[in-house]
């Protein structure tokens, strides 16, 4: 059976819900041994079929501040940065709110400081960028980015989409993360027990690899 049949399947065993539902796909990994750093595993992926939502950013700038004003959704100056430290409840909600964070590199040391606790222990720790990167390309490409993290669980778990989207895309998108995951375990598809496939409230449907 194969992907399309597969997404029908999941679809018809998740009950409508009141919001788009993301595409959840799941690796249950075997044969690896995460307690060594080198397997695990930090990496973005771009999604070839688009991601079905709009994703939010936040930069941290100093000198990019005019650029980032004109594309990032939010941008926090230096002068921001301490009070904001202090504000726990505040950078609570905008690491909530906000799913991609870039912080200027000469920053770095300071967002550290003083964001780095609340941001850090959310996975929403700036990215580095240099003072003169193209803020447009840069957010441009955010947009598609989905993060697969790999830690001490044998487990992925990454949204692939969203249930308002072609199936087409969502396919591709599918074939894309299988093969990038694949690639970049240490003994590939070997590494690989199952791959499930689900709605955010539904049930996982299992893939044939």
């Amino acid at each position: 059976m194969g992907i399309a049949e597969k997404l029908k399947e999941a679809r018809e065993g998740s009950k409508p819900r009141k919001f788009a539902q993301a595409w959840d796909l799941i690796f249950v990994l075997r044969d690896i041994d995460l307690k060594k750093p080198e397997n695990r595993l930090n990496l973005e992926f771009f999604l070839p079929g688009g991601i079905g939502k709009e994703l939010k950013t936040a930069v941290v700038a100093d000198s990019l501040i005019p650029d980032a004003k004109k594309h990032a959704d939010i941008v926090i100056t230096k002068d921001e940065i301490p009070a904001l430290g202090k504000n726990k409840k505040k950078l609570r909600k905008l690491a909530r709110d906000y799913d991609w964070w870039f912080g200027e590199a000469p920053l770095m040391p300071l967002i550290g400081k003083q964001l780095g606790a609340i941001l850090g222990t959310r996975g929403k720790m700036p990215k580095p960028v240099p003072p003169k990167i193209n803020m447009e390309s840069l957010i441009k490409r955010s947009k598609g980015l989905v993060k697969i993290r790999l830690t001490n669980t044998p487990v992925i778990q990454v949204m692939v989409g969203t249930e308002s989207m072609p199936d087409e895309d969502v396919t591709k998108n599918i074939e894309g993360m299988i093969n990038f995951v694949r690639e970049h375990l240490p003994k590939g598809k070997n590494n690989i027990k199952n791959v499930l496939l689900k709605l955010t409230m539904g049930k996982p449907v299992k893939l044939e690899m």
